[in-house]
């Protein structure tokens, strides 16, 4: 379980193919520091393992499945990389409740600027957009963020200068492709109604 509270902008050492998955090496002095083997590291908000520690150098391997519904196959040398190690039982809950599991991945579509605010509009499938509500929460690339407007086809959020700077999302343009999860709460009611519905319609 994560936070979308990133801790640190990895770069990318080397991506290195493999039988159809891909192992990524990251450097990321401040996160390497309190891990170990095994642990669970969220990179743009794709909860991967630990698979080997080398001083500030993290190893993941990124499966086929992973590769096909997150951004991470975009990855190059020399690329920044957001990073968030697995919440404690004991830490406080700065952001909101993410899993690490992207539910679909959105391009980014527009950048205003009013002040210090900043709205990112990103256009989604759908389905994901159902998943929104305004005000509630939505991680983009792995960063938790409050959605101030839903519509089919996508969402905004809005962001102050300071997440902009300790986030990839300063980096991203018209056009990038960033990984999306919805808050888990809204997952479960979604479920929970489409089961109501289909009760009451075989009852009928």
């Amino acid at each position: 379980m994560f936070t979308g509270i990133v801790e640190e902008i990895g770069r990318i050492a080397s991506v290195v193919p493999g039988d159809g998955s891909v192992r990524l090496e990251v450097l990321a002095p401040k996160v390497a520091a309190g891990v170990k083997l095994g642990d669970s590291i969220a990179l743009n908000g794709c909860c991967l393992t630990v698979t080997a520690i080398d001083g500030p150098r993290l190893s993941f391997d990124a499966i086929p499945e992973s590769l096909l519904r997150t951004n991470l196959g975009e990855l190059e040398a020399e690329g920044a990389v957001n990073l968030e190690a697995a919440l404690r039982a004991d830490a406080r809950l700065d952001g909101h409740i993410v899993q690490g599991h992207v539910d679909a991945t959105g391009v980014v579509k527009r950048i205003e600027r009013a002040g210090n605010d900043v709205r990112f509009s990103v256009a989604c499938d759908a389905g994901f957009a159902d998943l929104l509500v305004e005000k509630g929460s939505v991680a983009v690339d792995g960063v938790s963020l409050t959605v101030v407007e839903v519509a089919d086809e996508g969402f905004d959020v809005a962001m102050i200068p300071h997440t902009l700077l300790v986030t990839t999302l300063g980096q991203r343009g018209p056009g990038s492709r960033v990984n999306l999860e919805a808050d888990v709460l809204g997952k479960y009611v979604l479920r929970y109604l489409a089961r109501l519905t289909s009760i009451g319609e075989s009852d009928s």
